[in-house]
């Protein structure tokens, strides 16, 4: 039998969704000795321009923010030691309610079995023993992270694999910590509607719902540095204005929900390999 190294597969929507949620797992399990592979489903085109420049606004280029935004995925890619970098290349949608979302073209708009089809056949490549993507809610409702749910979970089925098949997640007591650190580093978020206010609450999980806790304290540097890499976007990612040893104080657990499993590993598990080796 020809040796084939454990292989976890990450299906993220956006560059730097990467380092977000699942750059420490990444960087444990390539310093681990396993194959990391990341699919990212768009091309970012609706993220911040040079200068900050926002999408719709004169100056904003899409193709040129896209391909700045593949070479710092590139850079976090290398940041993480991930073995393999794949981009499906659809346009980003941007955020529920953007007229991108009806772009033709876009993410959002292109059929689920078009979008699995095409992962699918790199599910049959790279054989993995471990996909992570979102929930059915994309965590937090953004059309591009439900398809990556969407079209992860449809092309599981078109193929005979059966990996072990998580979905990423944060515990509500880590979601109250957040709102206590943005207060504290002077973050002056608008009073949510109702309906957002209650939309905000259904986000994540409680604690006991939680199947999976993976300690990437030791690689929370690395973590770091790979958001960092996403410069072009550095606006809108809170986190880096934390500093590195804070950041590693609040970032260092990484939550999923186990949904396919054939190991019968025991949970609550702190490793997404358990069963596996």
């Amino acid at each position: 039998m020809t040796h084939r190294p454990l292989t976890l597969m990450a299906v993220h929507a956006h560059p730097d969704d990467e380092a977000t949620g699942t750059g420490g797992v990444l960087a444990r399990y390539a310093a681990e000795g396993i194959r990391t592979v990341l699919v990212t489903c768009t091309d970012g085109g609706c993220g911040d321009g040079p200068g900050g420049v926002k999408p719709g606004d004169p100056g904003h280029d899409p193709a040129a923010v896209a391909l700045m935004r593949r070479q710092e995925l590139q850079a976090s890619c290398d940041v993480l030691k991930i073995s393999d970098l794949e981009m499906l290349d659809y346009a980003d949608s941007g955020m529920a309610g953007w007229p991108s979302n009806d772009a033709p073209g876009s993410f959002w708009q292109t059929p689920v079995q078009e979008g699995a089809a095409r992962l699918a056949e790199l599910m049959r490549h790279y054989r993995p023993d471990v996909v992570v993507t979102y929930d059915e809610n994309g965590f937090y409702g953004h059309p591009d992270h439900i398809q990556a749910h969407r079209i992860t979970m449809a092309a599981l089925e078109m193929t005979t694999l059966s990996p072990k098949v998580y979905w990423t997640t944060m515990p509500r007591s880590m979601m109250r910590r957040f709102g206590e650190i943005m207060s504290e580093f002077g973050e002056d978020m608008p009073e949510p509607d109702p309906a957002e206010a209650a939309a905000l609450a259904e986000i994540g999980l409680p604690d006991d719902e939680i199947t999976t806790w993976v300690d990437t304290t030791a690689f929370s540097g690395q973590k770091f540095d790979a958001l960092a890499a996403h410069a072009s976007q550095g606006e809108n990612i809170f986190f880096l204005r934390m500093g590195k040893e804070r950041f590693g104080e609040l970032m260092g657990m990484e939550t999923f929900v186990r949904v396919q499993d054939t190991t019968g590993a025991a949970t609550p598990e702190n490793d997404l390999f358990a069963g596996l080796r």
